[in-house]
């Protein structure tokens, strides 16, 4: 009589549906991780500029912090490639390409020391933050999916970073700069 082992009777059973191969799931994986690097590439050279445009000396601070922050996501983002042997290597990310892009519009359709401009920064820092945590989250479980719970921990961290400065930015809102554009 054969025994199964208690790992192989745990295991998850692989489920493929579709025409979906499971090297070309971890080749989307790997495609989704380019385009999440690309995307921290140009958030980190966005926040400074973001920084500057602002008038809350706490909100100025807030960027300052996440853009430091962010450098250690593409730091982590670097690790990941490497664990999966493959180069770091950025895919045009035409979601934070817009958003940055939205971004820089609220600072040009704005008055410069205005709360109101600071109020739209935060609305646009959260649209990031909110794309980032959907991605970071879909990603985790991607790396779970392919039973790389060491990938998925690293994304994890970032997932919680990024939601971290969701609520500080949401704080920040709700505390001083929305009541102050609204007397503007």
């Amino acid at each position: 009589m054969a025994t199964i082992s208690k790992t192989a009777a745990t295991k998850k059973p692989t489920v493929h549906k579709g025409n979906i191969s499971p090297t070309e799931f971890h080749d989307f994986f790997v495609d989704e991780l380019k385009d999440i690097y690309w995307a921290e590439k140009h958030l980190v050279k966005a926040l400074p500029k973001m920084k500057k445009a602002a008038t809350s000396p706490e909100l100025a601070a807030a960027f300052e912090k996440h853009t430091q922050e962010t450098q250690v996501h593409i730091e982590t983002l670097e690790q990941i490639f490497e664990l999966l042997e493959e180069k770091a290597a950025a895919k045009k990310c035409g979601a934070m390409a817009g958003l940055l892009e939205e971004a820089n519009g609220i600072i040009e359709d704005t008055e410069s020391g205005s709360m109101i401009r600071d109020a739209g920064l935060i609305l646009a820092a959260q649209k990031v933050e909110h794309y980032e945590i959907a991605t970071y989250g879909t990603l985790k479980v991607f790396a779970e999916n392919l039973s790389r719970t060491d990938i998925a921990e690293l994304l994890n961290q970032t997932l919680e970073s990024e939601k971290a400065t969701d609520l500080a930015l949401t704080g920040i809102a709700v505390n001083t700069i929305n009541a102050e554009a609204a007397a503007e």
